[in-house]
C-alpha cells in the first residue's frame, strides 16, 4: 500500500511540474518583485496553513510578508490593508466563500489581488489582478476529497518563488543571519571559524628541521590530533597527524624519532579563513578530515576541530 501511494504521489506532483505555465510564474514573480508595501498571504482551512507556512518564510528570507486569516479580515483585521500592499489569496477551487467576500473589501483600499488556484475557470482567478492556475491531476485521497496533492503543489510553488525572490533581491547569508539569531539555523549562519578555532599559544606547531621526537612533546601537550609544520614567517608548509604517526611507525619503527618533520609531514592539505561560518568547516571537514587549519594570507593564524563545532549542536 505504501509503496503504491508513493509511486502515486510521485506522479501526481509530476503532473504539476509538467504542466505548470512557467512564463506565467515569471510574471508572477516579477509582480511579487516589485510590490512596495507587504505581501498579504491568506486561504482558508489547509490553504491557509500553506499560506501562513509561505508568509513566514517570506519574512525569514528578507521579505514583507503577513499572513492574514480570512474570517480575521472580515472582522477589522482587514485595516491592515493599504494601497501599496498585495494579496496573495490561495485556495485550490477558487469558489472559497470567505475568498470570494473579501474582494470587495480588499478592492476598497486599493490593494492589488493575486491568486494561485488549481481552477482557472473559477471566480477567484476571474477577478484577480493577477491569477496563476496550479495543476493538479487529482488528491492522493482515495475519495479525491482530502487536500493532499493541492496543498503539496501550493507549497511547492510558494516556496520555489520565496527563492526565486531571495535570488533576484541577493539576499546575503549575513542578512538571513540577521533573522536567525537563535536554534540550530541561528548557529549554522552566525558562528564563525574564528568564534570557535584555537589561536596562540594553543596551537600545535614546530618547524620542518624539527625531529619527531621532539615534535611529539608538541603533539601530546597540545591534544589536537595534528600538529602543524610552520616556517620561520608562520606560513604553514604541512601537517602531521596521529594518523600519520601511526602508519610512520609501521613503516620504519626503528629510525623514525629522528627523521625531520619536513619528511614526514604531508604538504598537501585542507584549510580555512577565520571569516567563514562553522558550518562550512564542517562541510570541508566531511572530506575525511577533523582539523583544519585556519589561514590569513598564507598566515597560520588557528585551529578548528571537528568536536568544536559538534559541540555547538551544529550538524
Amino acid at each position: 500500500m505504501i509503496d503504491r501511494l508513493f509511486k502515486e504521489h510521485a506522479q501526481n506532483l509530476n503532473y504539476f511540474f509538467e504542466h505548470i505555465d512557467h512564463k506565467r510564474a515569471h510574471e508572477l514573480l516579477d509582480v511579487i518583485a516589485a510590490c512596495s508595501g507587504t505581501l498579504i498571504f491568506t486561504g482558508v482551512g489547509k490553504s491557509g496553513i500553506i499560506a501562513e507556512k509561505l508568509a513566514k518564510t517570506l519574512i525569514s528570507t528578507g521579505t514583507k510578508a503577513l499572513y492574514l486569516p480570512a474570517s480575521s479580515a472580515l472582522h477589522g483585521d482587514i485595516g491592515i490593508l493599504s494601497a501599496e500592499d498585495l494579496c496573495i489569496l490561495i485556495s485550490k477551487s477558487g469558489e472559497t466563500q470567505e475568498l470570494i467576500d473579501l474582494l470587495p473589501y480588499i478592492r476598497k483600499r486599493n490593494a492589488k489581488i493575486m491568486t494561485w488556484v488549481s481552477s482557472g475557470n473559477s471566480r477567484l482567478s476571474k477577478e484577480a489582478d493577477y491569477s496563476i492556475t496550479l495543476p493538479i491531476r487529482q488528491e492522493l485521497c482515495p475519495f479525491d476529497l482530502a487536500p493532499t496533492t493541492s496543498t503539496a503543489v501550493q507549497l511547492i510553488f510558494g516556496d520555489v518563488l520565496s527563492v526565486a525572490l531571495m535570488e533576484k533581491k541577493q539576499f546575503s547569508i549575513d542578512e538571513y543571519a540577521l533573522n536567525h539569531p537563535a536554534g540550530n539555523i541561528g548557529k549554522k549562519v552566525t558562528l564563525r571559524v574564528k568564534d570557535l578555532m584555537i589561536s596562540g599559544e594553543e596551537i600545535p606547531i614546530c618547524r620542518s628541521g624539527t625531529p619527531l621526537k621532539e615534535a611529539l612533546i608538541e603533539l601530546t601537550k597540545k591534544r589536537c590530533g595534528c600538529i602543524l609544520i610552520t616556517d620561520e614567517k608562520e606560513r604553514l608548509r604541512g601537517i602531521f597527524t596521529d594518523g600519520d604517526l601511526r602508519r610512520a611507525f609501521q613503516k620504519k619503527s626503528s629510525s623514525i624519532l629522528t627523521e625531520k618533520m619536513e619528511v614526514l609531514m604531508n604538504p598537501i592539505y585542507l584549510s580555512i579563513e577565520q571569516e567563514k561560518l562553522a558550518y562550512e568547516a564542517l562541510s570541508v571537514m566531511h572530506q575525511k578530515v577533523t582539523v583544519l587549519p585556519v589561514l590569513h594570507k598564507e598566515q597560520l593564524i588557528g585551529l578548528i576541530r571537528m568536536h568544536d563545532i559538534v559541540e555547538q549542536g551544529i550538524r
